[in-house]
């Protein structure tokens, strides 16, 4: 396959998680409200925007840094932060009776997967192409 059909398959999970991360400074309404939670005020607004933005800027910059350095061990870094979240869902959904969040816990599997076996394909080409990028 194609080096750069495999980069470009790759990089697609880093445009929603970027979009998420400039929506929590544009629109954080918006985004909140697509994720289930309301909007928080006064420090919690701040704890709620910077880490929930610091989320999803560092999984977009590392999946697009990892892409373009050919570098599979960031994807890999990103999978296993967003498998953490899906993680945690489950328990916070076990121990605190949190609502199972089972769309978002099955977007986030997917996400797993697909950063996987994206970093897998990814240090694969760079061995056959013997690419030290």
């Amino acid at each position: 396959m194609n080096t750069n059909v495999i980069k470009i398959i790759a990089a697609v999970p880093g445009i929603p998680m970027l979009v998420n991360a400039l929506l929590f400074i544009a629109q954080p309404e918006r985004v909140t409200a697509d994720l289930g939670m309301p909007l928080l005020e006064g420090v919690g607004l701040s704890t709620q925007l910077a880490d929930l933005g610091a989320f999803f800027t560092f999984s977009a910059l590392l999946i697009f840094y990892g892409v373009l350095k050919s570098k599979g061990e960031c994807l890999r870094i990103v999978a296993l932060l967003i498998g953490l979240a899906a993680f945690l869902r489950i328990v916070a959904w076990a121990i605190n009776d949190a609502a199972l969040a089972s769309t978002l816990i099955g977007a986030e599997i997917v996400l797993v997967v697909w950063l996987w076996l994206s970093a897998k394909y990814i240090d694969k080409l760079k061995q056959v192409n013997g690419a030290n990028e």
